[in-house]
């Protein structure tokens, strides 16, 4: 295997492709593990500069982090990468109770032996960016502050209602915050005030970006700072677009990817989670372009009868599919239509609809041999992956129009499943026409 420069932790499993995209688009051969690989599949991927293993931590609870994110800590070190990453959300979407990115960090920090831990949130190349320690996001071609957000402020789990990354975070943790902000990250002291602040007892040092400019400069910071062994670093994508910068600056990548177009899908299947506007337009569309819609009662599917729900979809979603139709499996259509405080009534209710719809879509993919499929929602693409006994995903084609959702190819024991291909797309992900993009194997 050569020397790795990169491992990750993706809190979910969108956000784990996120990454791989950004890595493969740079010239960094990456793979994503669904589980801890044993040395066989591992040794099937020693080409690879770049691994990471897909998670769940961002719907866990900090009970949940302090056993599995510990041990996933303890595995990735082993892998002696230059940096170690754990993955969140741009949108930075958490709470003390629900996928705590402070306690992230504390795990992390303790694992690694680490004193100063870099957080990078910004990412110009998903429209997410900080300024003076704030965080604003794109919405339809708009700018908000995320607090001021049309769609993150009123998330169902974890809405954000504070723009300032450092008072979030501090409701989630004890540990002290500090910020390189946008004056200091371009002023000629810059790497002083970075050593400074880690000497003066940091824990968590948040590095400010805007645009691609501040984006290279806080790589060059990390990349700086990083030690033999490994460093843990945490924070979005904008990571490794970050890092990219640097390592192309310093000839440590150079390779030109090369991605050829899949070509059209004669049908596929799409499973959605989601309660997104953004998906919920997506939808929509589809259902003008050719696609079937078969709605799923949530409620059912996480009750005492979601094995009738399931077959029941299932045998709506086989006669769209055997009349050579794409469908789409949906259990809402946009934010009016979530049934959350109903689902939550059961305790891991939501993780049992993602896995329900995992169930659907293993089921269609097998007995319809589909070549290639859909799962729309983060947190529903964590649990439903794990129901078709993926064991790894590498990229197949990056999506410029849609980025942080690459089409990715499966690799499984499963036959009719190993070589399928996955796209996997958060709620707030892609174009209207998302959906007939992938059908039609053009740029989401």
């Amino acid at each position: 295997m050569q020397n790795l420069l990169l491992s990750y932790y993706g809190d979910d499993l969108t956000g784990s492709t996120d990454v791989m995209e950004a890595l493969e688009l740079g010239g960094v051969p990456t793979v994503l593990f669904m589980h801890q690989p044993d040395e066989a599949l591992l040794s099937q991927f020693r080409h690879c500069r770049a691994m990471g293993l897909a998670g769940t931590s961002r719907s866990e609870t900090p009970q949940w982090m302090d056993t599995h994110l510990r041990d996933a800590f303890a595995w990735l070190k082993t892998l002696d990468a230059e940096i170690c990453h754990y993955k969140v959300c741009s949108t930075f979407d958490s709470s003390p109770t629900i996928g705590s990115i402070g306690r992230a960090i504390e795990i992390g920090r303790a694992v690694f032996g680490q004193d100063s831990v870099p957080l990078v949130v910004g990412a110009p190349q998903l429209k997410r960016y900080t300024a003076f320690g704030h965080l604003f996001a794109a919405y339809r071609e708009k700018y908000y502050r995320i607090d001021r957000h049309p769609v993150m402020s009123r998330h169902p789990t974890t809405p954000m209602d504070e723009s300032d990354l450092l008072i979030h975070l501090s409701r989630q943790t004890d540990l002290t915050l500090a910020l390189i902000d946008l004056a200091t990250l371009q002023s000629a002291s810059r790497s002083e005030a970075f050593d400074r602040l880690i000497e003066d007892g940091s824990d968590i040092l948040l590095v400010d970006v805007d645009s691609r400019e501040t984006q290279a400069l806080a790589g060059k910071e990390i990349w700086r700072v990083h030690k033999p062994g490994g460093t843990f670093v945490v924070g979005s994508s904008g990571i490794e677009y970050a890092l990219l910068a640097e390592w192309a600056s310093n000839h440590i990548v150079s390779a030109e990817p090369s991605f050829s177009p899949p070509g059209t899908a004669d049908r596929i299947a799409v499973v959605s989670g989601s309660c997104s506007p953004t998906t919920e337009r997506q939808i929509r569309h589809a259902l003008t372009a050719g696609f079937d819609g078969v709605e799923v009662d949530p409620v059912e599917l996480v009750s005492g009868e979601s094995d009738k729900a399931i077959a029941r979809a299932a045998a709506a979603g086989r006669a769209s599919l055997e009349a050579g139709r794409s469908v789409i499996l949906y259990t809402a259509l946009g934010p009016t239509a979530d049934r959350g405080a109903e689902i939550d009534r059961q305790e891991g209710a939501r993780h049992k609809l993602g896995r329900g719809l995992g169930e659907l879509l293993r089921v269609l993919t097998i007995e319809q041999k589909l070549p290639r499929v859909i799962i729309a929602g983060g947190d529903t693409s964590s649990h439903a992956l794990g129901q078709m006994e993926v064991d790894a995903l590498t990229v197949r084609m990056p999506l410029p129009a849609s980025p942080g959702s690459p089409l990715c190819v499966a690799h499984s024991r499963i036959k009719a499943i190993d070589g399928l291909e996955v796209a996997l797309k958060g709620g707030q992900v892609g174009t209207d026409r998302y959906f007939c993009a992938i059908r039609d194997g053009l740029g989401g």
